[in-house]
């Protein structure tokens, strides 16, 4: 039996709060953080709405490295990491530095650099742009930054599996532990709105023109946003031994990556039933102890029919009957960040016992799933989460979640 690992801490940022507590209590009443784009231009493309995080000053969440030579993405990670780092008591643990890693999801990397200095050499001000800046646009920074902040010597590693990155990016911290690497990891995602994310998805024809409604019959896509979460890993004993608060047991982890399409969806779902059998064996619970399920649930056509086909072929006649919601219905999606804030919200959801909404529900797609929890969280008993996260080139990743039920 491999070691038992559990979650300690939570950091967030989100378009609905930042810091766990403000978000969760945004998530649960069914709060809308999507609206009118305002840190670019969005006049040229059909579509204009999307996550951004409001009220976010870097300087008041980093303290070490100089928040202002730093990309936003790296902004936002270094954040959430202090904010979990923080929540988990991480100072005066007992740790020392060389056995804490860290692990960080992302889609898009700090492409807002790029994108800063080619504003800058068009309008001839390229001396806006330090060297500094540039130096720490490569996604492994992203990571370094995060133990240059908090003085860690264990690894950093950065995982680019885009929407998926924040699920690898905590399995591969589960792994860490477990072989021995580290004792503690802080794991995650993060990744800033970008102009070049935005495009992309307005190119694919995927951005919803007011609000996502995913597993909703007349659901038009998705929206881009941006984010970060991390969560701080750690063995049970050591968890408890310390005083420390669990919120739940991350129990079992499962990859898999179909290579269906660099955009689509395997038509079958091949590589998400794969990844949730996978995961379910790992945990080593039978599939009908699953609480809930946080889904991808992007809002686009392809991807809740084909999220929904796996969820059917996997738990079969129980499928429709397990509560399902996606959180992208109110942040949109954060792309590398996506299912590392939900891998937080399944943790929290365990804690309190309380599943969050689907929100912008008003008609069932015979297609999709059924039982979608609409437009107002449910109060009951969390035992185990399933959280999937699907991501271009058939990149996908699961984890489980449990309660830990004799811990404080």
């Amino acid at each position: 039996m491999g070691k038992r690992i559990v979650v300690t801490g939570i950091g967030v940022l989100s378009p609905i709060g930042i810091g766990h507590k403000e978000f969760w209590a945004s998530l649960v009443s069914g709060e809308i953080g999507t609206s009118e784009i305002t840190s670019f231009d969005t006049s040229i493309f059909k579509v204009n709405r999307g996550g951004e995080i409001k009220g976010f000053n870097p300087e008041d969440y980093i303290h070490s490295i100089d928040s202002k030579k730093v990309g936003r993405t790296t902004q936002l990670a270094v954040a959430a990491a202090n904010m979990a780092y923080e929540d988990a008591g991480l100072e005066h643990s007992g740790y020392e530095k060389e056995n804490i890693g860290v692990c960080i999801g992302t889609t898009m990397g700090n492409t807002g650099i790029l994108e800063l200095a080619t504003d800058a050499y068009l309008e001839n001000k390229t001396e806006l742009i330090s060297s500094e800046l540039i130096g720490h646009f490569p996604n492994s920074y992203i990571s370094g930054a995060i133990g240059e902040e908090l003085n860690l010597e264990g690894p950093c590693i950065t995982i680019p599996t885009a929407c998926a990155a924040g699920n690898y990016a905590i399995t591969y911290g589960r792994d860490l532990i477990e072989d021995g690497d580290v004792e503690v990891a802080l794991v995650g995602g993060s990744d800033g709105l970008s102009r070049a994310c935005y495009t992309t998805f307005h190119r694919l024809g995927a951005i919803a023109p007011e609000i996502c409604q995913p597993f909703d019959k007349d659901r038009k896509g998705m929206m881009v946003s941006e984010g970060a979460a991390v969560i701080v890993l750690e063995e049970r004993n050591r968890a408890i031994a310390r005083g420390a608060t669990i919120y739940a047991e991350l129990l079992g982890c499962g990859l898999s990556c179909d290579a269906h399409h660099p955009t689509a969806p395997h038509p079958q779902g091949l590589g998400a039933i794969s990844a949730i059998e996978k995961t379910l064996i790992d945990a080593g619970i039978d599939k009908g102890a699953i609480s809930y399920i946080s889904a991808h649930g992007t809002g686009t056509k392809a991807n809740d029919v084909i999220e929904s086909i796996a969820i059917r072929a996997v738990f079969g006649e129980a499928a429709d009957s397990i509560p399902v919601s996606s959180i992208k219905s109110m942040l949109g999606h954060t792309m590398g960040a996506a299912s590392a804030i939900e891998a937080a919200t399944c943790a929290l959801a365990i804690h309190n016992n309380l599943i969050p909404p689907t929100m912008n529900f008003n008609e069932h797609d015979p297609e999709c799933i059924q039982n979608v929890v609409p437009n107002q969280s449910i109060s009951q008993k969390v035992d185990y989460t399933l959280s999937n996260s699907f991501a271009f080139g058939g990149n996908i990743s699961t984890i489980i979640m449990g309660a830990v039920k004799d811990a404080g």
